[in-house]
């Protein structure tokens, strides 16, 4: 065993902010993956909170079995504005302190990894690795749990469809997805649906109102719109102007927090646990704010600062200032990972145009 990693004697593993399929599989990585390297785990409950509270467990091989088949997580999550404050971080590193964590890994989202930057800026070093439902963190190209939620999501629209079809409707479903489209242009590949509405897309309201009325003369029975939440049309009076304007009875649905749970999915699980002994592997080996990243077909690791200036970039949230430290290499690698995320979309969206009728 090298001297870096002896240095090693306990690491932390915590998962924050919204719950996603598959952070048990990255809890149970992170442990059998360290005690596998003679490091001891101690759990975090409740993230950022779990420190500041003092709410941490000795973690054992046998601790997360059975696990990694649970949605939600076992160690239980929570978004924490103490820790914002330098009173409530002080806390959560005199818990460290007290129980000798050496490092952490944090499983989450966008606000996860600012927590994790502040960990590693007063001598706790941390990874980060992320585990959010929408798919939003831009510097990878996929996050735990965004699988599991749109196989839920498509389950759940194909029963509204059966319904439709029987009685001749529309269903407006809005999904889960903050500002972020994932979810719903896809799962509206999946399920056939006739329109949809995501931010990063312009919308012609009018012209979906004309072809469903034009499907509807051909003879098309059922009608599935698919928009994501947050959207400026706001779904139930959308729903309304749809059967004003087009005479089909329309129904609206809002999916909600019932996509957040069930069962991870076997993409889950395993990008769970790849990206979970990659964290481990580079923890042990002295790096520190990194964010754990899929691209491709590799798993690959991003300082953690240049994650979310590249985030804020895509998201159009730049502040004063958030781009001075970079080279203009480097930049141009920011404006080559968000131009690939936007012709993602686009190219989804041409797809869906032409199949969706």
């Amino acid at each position: 065993m090298s001297e870096t990693v002896k240095k090693f004697r306990k690491i932390g593993v915590l998962a924050s902010g919204g719950d996603a399929p598959g952070m048990n599989a990255v809890i149970r990585a992170v442990t059998r993956c360290a005690i596998e390297h003679g490091v001891e785990v101690m759990g975090i409950k409740g993230g950022y909170a779990g420190l500041i509270s003092d709410d941490v467990v000795k973690l054992g091989a046998r601790d997360v079995s059975n696990i990694v088949n649970l949605g939600g997580t076992f160690l239980y999550s929570a978004r924490c504005l103490e820790f914002k404050e330098e009173a409530g971080m002080q806390k959560a590193i005199e818990t460290c302190r007290k129980y000798e964590i050496d490092g952490i890994i944090a499983c989450g989202g966008d606000g996860t990894f600012r927590g994790a930057t502040d960990l590693s800026n007063r001598g706790i070093p941390t990874i980060g690795i992320p585990g959010t439902i929408d798919n939003d963190i831009t510097a990878t190209e996929y996050s735990i749990g965004f699988d599991t939620a749109m196989n839920t999501t498509v389950q759940m629209i194909d029963r509204l469809r059966d319904t439709c079809l029987s009685h001749a409707r529309c269903n407006v479903v809005e999904v889960m997805g903050r500002d972020a489209g994932g979810i719903a242009i896809n799962t509206a590949i999946a399920c056939g649906a006739v329109g949809c509405m995501i931010n990063e897309m312009p919308f012609d309201e009018d012209a979906l109102m004309k072809k469903m009325i034009r499907l509807r003369n051909e003879g098309k029975r059922q009608f599935i719109v698919v928009v994501v939440e947050g959207n400026p049309y706001y779904s139930e009076a959308f729903a309304k102007r749809i059967e004003e304007a087009t005479g089909i009875e329309t129904k609206f649905a809002r999916l909600a927090h019932v996509v957040r749970g069930g069962s991870p999915t076997l993409r889950d699980r395993v990008t769970a646990a790849r990206m979970s002994v990659r964290a481990v592997e580079e923890l042990l080996a002295g790096k520190s704010d990194l964010v754990v990243c899929e691209r491709g077909s590799s798993i690959v690791t991003t300082d953690i600062n240049f994650a979310l200036i590249t985030d804020r970039m895509y998201k159009n949230k730049l502040r004063d200032g958030d781009l001075d430290k970079y080279s203009e290499e480097e930049l141009e690698k920011m404006r080559a990972i968000c131009d690939a995320k936007r012709r993602g979309f686009e190219d989804l969206y041409k797809i869906m145009d032409e199949i969706s009728w």
